[in-house]
């Protein structure tokens, strides 16, 4: 394969994840009326598949740093296959499961100025860290997948410059999305 097509394949897959997330976050198709029972365990799930990545990546760093390729390539597809996975959880969540505001203890969905208040400065850490969370998720996707191909196909030096970037970003987004996790849980109603 050359690299022009690699390039497309990335930019594709890129483009077509970013537009299902936005589709569904925006509600243009329209969810089912009965939110199904299981919804309301993927927000943990996708917790616990980003912190096993979090682990996973740093794990991978340590054994490519002993030099032990064949464990850190192991560790490196679980994690891709893992990071797969809260992909499609992630996209199934957000099309079932309706908006979640920081701050709405209700559960009605909006957030009033005495809700804003209770929530207290904490409501401003949580956008200073969702919001770089969302930007470098969707960035970071072509470069953890071009990171993946160059080293599977033992373009060392090609993927020792990716993962230069790759490593910190997706790191950050997975322990980020924990966070993300753990600050909004309180505010989930199904």
């Amino acid at each position: 394969m050359t690299d022009k097509f690699i390039f497309r394949f990335v930019a594709g897959i890129t483009i077509f994840v970013i537009v299902v997330v936005v589709i569904l976050q925006s509600k243009i198709i329209p969810a089912p009326t009965i939110v199904p029972s299981f919804t309301h365990f993927l927000p943990l799930l996708n917790a616990v598949l980003n912190g096993t990545c979090s682990l996973l990546l740093l794990i991978s760093l340590y054994f490519i740093k002993k030099g032990n390729i064949t464990v850190h390539k192991r560790l490196n597809i679980l994690t891709f296959v893992l990071s797969a996975l809260f992909l499609v959880s992630y996209i199934l969540f957000h099309y079932l499961a309706p908006e979640t505001k920081y701050g709405d203890l209700d559960g009605d969905h909006i957030t009033s100025a005495a809700e804003k208040a209770a929530a207290g400065s904490l409501r401003y850490v949580y956008f200073v860290i969702l919001i770089p969370h969302i930007i470098l998720a969707a960035g970071v996707l072509p470069l953890i997948l071009l990171s993946f191909y160059r080293g599977l196909q033992m373009q060392v030096e090609k993927h020792k410059k990716l993962v230069r970037w790759t490593f910190p970003l997706w790191l950050f987004v997975t322990i980020s999305g924990v966070v993300v996790y753990l600050m909004i849980k309180p505010y989930y109603h199904f």
